[in-house]
């Protein structure tokens, strides 16, 4: 009786090691440096500490993971404008690829940069002329109407109706006027920026 009940507390014991070895094993320690400098092995990790980094460790002491600090501010702040650089950079490059599909030399692009520009400078010339055929035709009016004036006569409504129009008409124009001149401008800054993008790309080319 006294054997068995020595053999049973035994495997007891046993067991109860064992469980303690599996605990322990499962759990794995930390390896840390605290607020002094000091390094520190334990079963758990001051939150502080998370953000200077630590180890975590086997049942053996090996190392099985590391894990970095924390970045700081200005380490963080160099991360973004280091991604805001490569996110300029990927955009310079799609820009550079529709650009040389475009016109594969600077030359090019000057030329079709000078089509525009006729085209435009040629619109605003024939409008230029629609204001000198109306301008005529409200002057042809507006002499009517002084000479119904000076005789004593009411001006009729529609020739005032008239005159009013051909004013409106000549107004709308030199509006479109102004903004092709702008537009005129306008373009010749746009292709002006393709064309030295163009020689830098085609300079890059030769270097190569």
């Amino acid at each position: 009786m006294a054997k068995h009940l020595t053999a049973s507390l035994l495997m007891l014991s046993l067991i109860g090691t064992c469980g303690i070895s599996a605990t322990s094993a499962h759990a794995g320690m930390y390896r840390y440096t605290d607020e002094n400098g000091q390094v520190v092995i334990g079963s758990s990790i001051p939150q502080k500490a998370t953000q200077r980094g630590y180890d975590i460790l086997n049942s053996n002491g090996r190392v099985v993971t590391i894990i970095a600090p924390a970045p700081t501010e200005q380490e963080l702040a160099e991360r973004s404008a280091e991604q805001q650089r490569q996110d300029a950079l990927k955009l310079q490059r799609e820009q550079d690829l529709k650009l040389l599909k475009r016109f594969s030399h600077p030359d090019q692009a000057r030329s079709a940069m000078n089509r525009k520009i006729r085209e435009l400078k040629g619109l605003i010339s024939l409008k230029k002329g629609n204001i000198t055929v109306i301008s005529g035709q409200l002057n042809a009016e507006q002499s009517r109407a002084a000479d119904l004036e000076r005789s004593g006569r009411k001006i009729p409504e529609a020739a005032l109706e008239k005159i009013r129009r051909l004013e409106a008409q000549i107004l709308d124009i030199e509006q479109e006027i102004e903004s092709q001149t702008q537009d005129i401008q306008t373009q010749q800054e746009i292709y002006e920026i393709d064309i030295r993008r163009l020689q830098q790309l085609t300079d890059k080319k030769k270097e190569d």
